[in-house]
């Protein structure tokens, strides 16, 4: 859940080594400098140094299926941390760090090696396929004379679920069993009171001269300008206790790889293949096409899967698993290249939709869930994610990624499987609307779930006026703004499917839905949308980005919808980066507030698709190259899922949110679905026509090119062109019967 990610909140207590609990100031460990590196459902984090520490509270070390199996793994030479020259993980699945020593000097006060003299190039590369970390430490001697020294490489495994790491659940229920060394190999094992046996075995490839406990110590001896390479594999298992797999793994011995270039051939492969049916963006800008390729590779590395489906992970390390907002936003984001990932997360959705009432989980007859969880503390029922139900804005939402998904694609035959579950989402709108006729919630039924439901659930993410938390129950702007959407485009699929009396009902609840809720809540004191109604029907009053999502589903009339992007483009709600989440004149706003005054690239993203929706293109414009501008100045060009309210004019750069996840998947789909926006591509996969809208571009690009753009079975490649007084577009090369047609 992220209800939790805040700095603002702080539990009291958090888990020390295995099962042991110590009483200590805790909150949700920053991850601000992290180094991340993801492969499928297997992710490792660490400082910039490659170490994980051992001895203090952080959210370092290696994940998988939402335990932190390894979390203490650190290099010490003559007993000393070394200095990081560079580090960089730009590949994702593999880092590079370079470290040189300080001064080594032993007991007796012999030099054992000078400042800067000796380096260490480490070499990681992450592979789900093995569940294992491969791990090469190249020790090198720069200077001109013998060395010997002890390189060190000491371990911890504790096995917490995430909620624990994340300082949520203060509990580890199961059983650490002590450490083993056996040669060349140490093995931990936790038995998890989910029936689950876990372990870690680290395996060298060559036995260490001496343990200390877990501690591995190599003695080195180097003459001048030499080098020797320690080389070691991490591997995971996760099977269930007492059975033969567990005996075999436990006398299985994984050899290490020393080399890496066939991990990484391996790797390089998969990319192309993922990348090589996908809609290609090449422009006359470097800038915008290394944060393009960046957005994708992060888009790679959060792929995963469950029930055979693979979709976008929220986001790395806290919310590496299926969210129902965030992985519909995201295939909503990309849809213009990549549609698979949107059908595959529609049936995943649909296979996870609700279908009884369980007060527990929050789940209802045809609800999508909110979160999915496989760790210990869902599978013993410590935690309701098994999954969790508690949002309200999945459901119209999956509903707008189907209706989206078929006109980009006419697959008919999909959105006929997917019927029954795109009824009984409609089903539960219906009957979860208040009497004012808008879909709201009260907040969690449950310990452990969310008192606040849209995509600002932070426990203060519904501020009213004075600073106070919303009262419930709460309908928020930017829900009933889903669901008119999802009427309106799910009116226009049916009336192409031949559903023309469903397409009738839909289109006349939407009339209704607009018809009120912009009576209800327009604020013309404020002029803008109020960022809920509350209990009793009251608005909430507060200048929010939220407003700017009306615009992006298009329930607002043309002249309130001009009135809300003027007042969301004011300096106290835009900060030359992009929109707060809440204006900087409000009582709750800080800029450091998880949804109270920061920027979020996604929220940005879909404000700008609804600008160009009502035709306000230098608006959309300036967002676009203010999240350009920022991503240019954050590490990789990676836009992170969240950063710090401060204006432009305050700092050159835009300020880092500690706790942001990075990668995200919503926001690295932020600037692909931006510029898709931009250049006005409107589909109707279904008659075999691309509608090219009234196209624009950033002042900092003149061409843009797309080559092998999806529209149903058909590519086209096209070509934007700036000229003297437009933006020219150029068909290059389409397939047959495949019409595009551009309106200027």
């Amino acid at each position: 859940m992220k209800e939790k990610q805040t700095l603002e909140n702080s539990p009291v207590l958090r888990l020390g080594f295995g099962a042991d609990l110590r009483l200590a100031p805790a909150k949700t460990p920053s991850i601000a400098d992290a180094l991340i590196l993801k492969d499928g459902d297997l992710f490792f984090v660490t400082k910039p140094n490659g170490d994980v520490p051992i001895d203090r509270f952080h959210a370092t070390g290696l994940y998988y299926h939402d335990c932190r199996f390894l979390d203490g793994y650190e290099l010490r030479i003559a007993g000393h941390a070394l200095e990081t020259l560079v580090s960089t993980a730009g590949r994702g699945y593999q880092s590079l760090v370079e470290l040189t020593n300080p001064e080594l000097v032993s007991t007796d006060g012999t030099v054992i090696a000078p400042l800067e003299t000796i380096g260490v190039k480490w070499t990681r590369t992450l592979d789900c396929a093995t569940l294992s970390l491969y791990d090469t430490l190249l020790v090198r001697n720069f200077s001109r004379n013998r060395v010997s020294l002890p390189v060190s490489l000491a371990f911890r495994a504790g096995f917490q679920d995430v909620f624990a790491v994340r300082a949520l659940e203060a509990t580890v229920p199961g059983q650490l069993l002590p450490p083993r060394v056996e040669g060349r190999s140490l093995c931990f094992e936790y038995h998890g009171k989910d029936g689950l046996c876990r372990q870690v075995r680290v395996v060298f490839a060559r036995t260490p001269d001496l343990w200390e406990d877990t501690m591995a110590v190599f003695f080195l001896d180097l003459p001048a300008r030499d080098e020797q390479q320690i080389a070691l594999v991490v591997s995971i298992f996760e099977t269930a206790l007492g059975g033969e797999e567990i005996q075999q793994s436990r006398i299985t011995a994984t050899r290490p790889v020393t080399d890496h270039e066939a991990l990484t051939a391996a790797h390089v492969q998969a990319v192309e293949q993922w990348r090589d049916d996908q809609t290609k963006v090449k422009s006359s800008s470097l800038l915008l096409d290394a944060i393009v390729e960046r957005s994708f590779r992060d888009l790679y590395l959060l792929r995963s899967s469950a029930e055979g489906e693979e979709y976008y992970a929220a986001g790395v390390p806290w919310f590496a698993t299926l969210f129902g907002r965030d992985s519909i936003i995201s295939a909503l984001q990309t849809l213009a290249y990549d549609p698979r990932i949107a059908r595959q997360t529609l049936r995943l959705l649909a296979a996870f939709q609700g279908s009884r009432v369980d007060t527990w989980r929050e789940e209802q007859p045809g609800k999508i869930l909110h979160e999915l969880r496989v760790g210990e503390l869902s599978r013993i029922g410590r935690i309701p994610h098994s999954p969790y139900y508690g949002s309200i804005d999945a459901t119209p939402l999956f509903l707008v990624l189907a209706a989206e998904y078929f006109f980009w694609t006419a697959d008919i035959k999909t959105i006929r499987d997917l019927q029954p579950n795109i009824e009984a989402a409609l089903r539960w709108i219906a009957e979860n609307q208040n009497e004012q006729g808008y879909l709201a919630y009260q907040g969690a039924n449950s310990e452990g779930g969310l008192r606040n439901q849209g995509w600002k659930d932070s426990d203060n993410g519904i501020p009213d006026v004075d600073g106070s938390p919303a009262e419930p129950p709460i309908a928020l702007v930017e829900v009933q703004s889903y669901v008119y959407l999802a009427y309106r485009r799910l009116a226009e699929m049916f009336r192409r499917l031949g559903w023309h009396d469903r397409a009738t009902e839909l289109d006349q609840q939407a009339d209704e839905l607009r018809e009120r809720f912009n009576r209800d809540f327009w604020v013309e004191s404020r002029g803008c949308y109020a960022l809920a109604l509350q209990k009793g029907g009251h608005p909430v009053r507060v200048c929010s980005s939220n407003a700017g999502h009306a615009l992006w589903a298009e329930i607002a009339p043309p002249d309130l919808a001009r009135r809300t992007k003027k007042r969301l483009m004011r300096s106290d709600m835009f900060t030359g980066w992009g929109i707060r989440t809440l204006s900087e004149h409000e009582t709750a706003y800080s800029p450091v507030g998880y949804h109270v005054g920061t920027v979020w690239p996604h929220d940005n993203s879909l404000i700008a698709a609804g600008f160009r929706r009502y035709g306000f293109d230098r608006a959309a414009l300036r967002l676009f190259s203010g999240l350009m501008r920022a991503a240019m100045h954050f590490e990789l060009y990676r836009l992170p899922e969240v950063f710090a309210g401060y204006s432009q004019t305050d700092y050159e750069v835009p300020v880092h949110y500690p706790l942001a996840s990075k990668p995200q998947a919503w926001a690295a789909g932020a600037i692909p679905y931006m510029l898709t926006e931009l250049l006005g591509l409107r589909p109707e996969a279904d008659c075999h026509r691309l509608n090219v809208v009234s196209p624009v571009l950033p002042d900092f690009v003149d061409r843009i090119e797309l080559q092998d753009l999806s529209i149903g079975e058909h590519r086209v490649d096209l070509v934007f062109e700036r000229t003297s007084s437009r933006v020219a577009v150029e068909v290059r090369r389409k397939d047959r019967p495949l019409e595009v047609v551009v309106k200027l």
